[in-house]
């Protein structure tokens, strides 16, 4: 097939592209490489998949395109010219605290980005659009673990918001045009070319230049982390089920229209993290216990029933696994020695 990444210099567009070219689809990956971090370690991402390309003889099936989703002229052409068989939209402004400081990001690359893509999905009758939501779209919901059957209406974040807004956004595209769309909502994930401000990255980071790690809400938090293989083949897996039109008990609207929970199914408490961490680095960690910052939830747990029911995969990594390859990555990407 021929498919569209968005976000492709990102940390999980990196790691999709890679099995897509192994199997033989053609790719077209863009990203608009802003500096909410930094631009060098998303143009290795773009390295490292060129080469990969080249290493399996598919460098003419890869081709990378400087763009941003906001850009309605600019994604209006590229559709038209291109003319995908599928698209995955992971490009986003990332970050629950960065959209507490800088509302607009979010707006104009998680709405108005969306939007172009909806609409460039809708004009060239795309066969199936995956786009990533996230877990903060549950917030603080009491009930656990969280299920897409849940009500997510008190978001507590901007960025979470936006996310809800995409799911929206999509539904009526499916309902009004019959484009399907599937949404995925990634639980915490982490793994070799993770984002720097993940906590797996700075709390190696930090262990590494001897400063002390920041664990917030004194360490009183578990996260549903998700290695990134495991998250790369739940996307893949993904591309290839899509979703017949359907409705649900709550209402008549009928679309092409399905959401999925992508998480570990295993809640893991911030001390085992922790000490995965320092395990995999070989140095125990300094700490600065501070209280829950907002936007912050204390707890998130995936239930993955409709996950394996529909496309028979399930995470399988382990948490000290997972931060080993982790750990592994960092040393060789910067060179370390110690």
């Amino acid at each position: 097939m021929k498919i569209l990444v968005t976000g492709a210099a990102g940390f999980i567009g990196h790691g999709l592209i890679k099995p897509l070219l192994v199997r033989g689809d053609e790719i077209v990956g863009i990203d608009n490489l802003n500096d909410y971090y930094d631009p060098a370690l998303k143009t290795a991402r773009l390295d490292d998949v060129s080469r990969f390309a080249d290493e399996h003889q598919a460098e003419n099936r890869f081709r990378f395109i400087k763009m941003d989703l906001a850009d309605q002229a600019a994604m209006a052409a590229l559709f038209d010219e291109e003319q995908f068989d599928v698209v995955v939209n992971l490009a986003a402004q990332a970050g629950v605290r960065y959209s507490i400081e800088n509302p607009q990001a979010y707006i104009d690359s998680n709405l108005v980005g969306f939007a172009n893509v909806l609409e460039g999905c809708r004009q060239t009758k795309v066969k199936h659009l995956v786009y990533a939501s996230s877990s903060s779209v549950y917030g603080m919901n009491k009930k656990q673990p969280f299920s897409t059957e849940d009500q997510v209406d008190y978001p507590i974040s901007l960025y979470a918001a936006t996310k809800k807004s995409n799911e929206l956004m999509a539904h009526s595209y499916s309902h009004l045009y019959d484009i399907p769309t599937t949404g995925l909502r990634f639980f915490t994930v982490y793994g070799p070319w993770g984002r720097p401000d993940m906590a797996a990255y700075k709390f190696v980071k930090a262990i590494f230049e001897d400063r002390p790690i920041d664990v917030y809400n004194h360490g009183k938090m578990q996260r549903d982390f998700t290695y990134i293989d495991d998250i790369v083949e739940g996307i893949v897996r993904v591309i290839d089920t899509v979703p017949a039109p359907m409705q649900s008990d709550i209402t008549a609207a009928k679309a092409p229209y399905k959401v999925f929970n992508i998480g570990n199914n295993q809640p893991i408490e911030l001390r085992r993290f922790i000490d995965a961490i320092e395990s995999a680095c070989g140095k125990k960690a300094k700490e600065n216990s501070l209280p829950m910052q907002a936007g912050d939830v204390p707890l998130t747990f995936a239930d993955i029933d409709e996950l394996v029911a529909s496309t028979g995969f399930k995470p399988a990594t382990s948490i000290e696994n997972g931060m080993q390859n982790f750990v592994d990555w960092y040393r060789e990407f910067y060179r370390l020695t110690n």
